[in-house]
């Protein structure tokens, strides 16, 4: 029987492709294999990182000098970032952003490891470990300094890469994300939603407990036939006991949580409604942030504020990077 979440695929990456992203799997480290969807441009300069297997293998026969010189000739756009959440891979979260993104700026859209295509041997479950590995990843493509998207669980991800890397990170936007995941922010989330653990709301297992999900995620409500749901659960909740894993890895004790001081230019991005992480928690952690922190809401969007009011979060990420860019440039 046809997985109709998965035969729409096909048309997603034509989507992308058509943008002018192409996918590439990078070996990180030994045994650190990262899906990522970069601009085609890799695919004919870089002779180190072999396309992904569904693609036809491109083999690079211009020198290194000639390649150095194609790269001058080619007016380079600023590299900019985007982290998927918890529920679906790179392109399905960034689906309504990609495509208003790549006429000024060069897109990187990775899956974090045990979404989409990339796997680690590696034990660590850390946000860090996420964060590392993606910024090793943007070395191999050459990327020396970036503005960087995260939402949900990305956004944790990306606030730690931003701590560790400021020469990597020029600007950092976050959706619906905490700094830092601290026993009292897990456990006053968790009984405000009415479930018993992370794994219980992220990691659905049955129709109504993702029926739960996406009602909680959205502002509005939204129909799908069951056997949409049904398809979804069978795409896109893989690597299970892994992704338990990644919950267990993001939850730290309120002595060990420290507020670290950003040298970036940050933007809270918020949906007003959001039910995961409220407004008030937004606010609370732009006030730690300080003064290099703003926030800024959209009406009527709950924590998919990006899929729900695409137009609008688009409108607000493009006017804020357009000030990141012009203030470098002075």
């Amino acid at each position: 029987m046809v997985n109709f979440v998965e035969a729409q695929k096909p048309l997603l990456h034509g989507l992308v492709k058509m943008a002018g992203l192409r996918p590439l799997l990078i070996e990180v480290e030994p045994g650190n294999m990262m899906h990522f969807w970069v601009p085609k441009h890799h695919l004919a300069s870089n002779k180190k990182i072999a396309p992904n297997s569904s693609d036809t293998p491109h083999e690079v026969n211009e020198s290194e000098e000639e390649e150095k010189k194609k790269k001058k000739k080619k007016k380079s756009k600023p590299a900019l970032l985007l982290i998927h959440g918890f529920a679906a891979e790179g392109i399905v979260t960034w689906q309504f952003q990609f495509g208003v993104l790549v006429t000024k700026y060069d897109v990187y859209i990775p899956d974090l490891f045990f979404f989409g295509q990339s796997t680690t041997e590696n034990a660590d479950r850390s946000p860090d470990f996420q964060a590392m590995s993606v910024a090793k990843g943007l070395g191999k493509l050459g990327v020396s300094r970036c503005d960087v998207v995260g939402f949900s669980y990305g956004g944790m991800v990306a606030f730690k890469m931003a701590e560790a890397r400021p020469d990597l990170v020029r600007s950092l936007v976050v959706s619906g994300s905490v700094i830092t995941m601290t026993d009292s922010i897990n456990e006053a989330s968790l009984a405000g939603l009415g479930v018993s653990s992370s794994s219980e709301l992220l990691l659905p297992e049955t129709v109504d407990r993702l029926k739960a999900l996406l009602s909680i995620s959205m502002h509005k409500k939204m129909w799908f036939p069951n056997r949409l749901y049904k398809d979804y659960l069978e795409i896109m909740f893989v690597h299970r006991k892994e992704r338990r894993e990644l919950l267990e890895g993001l939850v730290i004790s309120n002595t060990d949580a420290k507020i670290p001081v950003f040298q970036q230019r940050i933007l809270l991005l918020w949906g007003e409604k959001d039910s995961i992480f409220n407004l008030e928690l937004a606010k609370k952690m732009k006030e730690q942030l300080g003064e290099k922190a703003t926030l800024e809401s959209i009406p009527n969007a709950g924590h998919l504020l990006h899929v729900e009011r695409p137009c609008a979060y688009n409108r607000v990420l493009k006017k804020f990077l357009a000030s990141v860019n012009a203030e470098d440039a002075n």
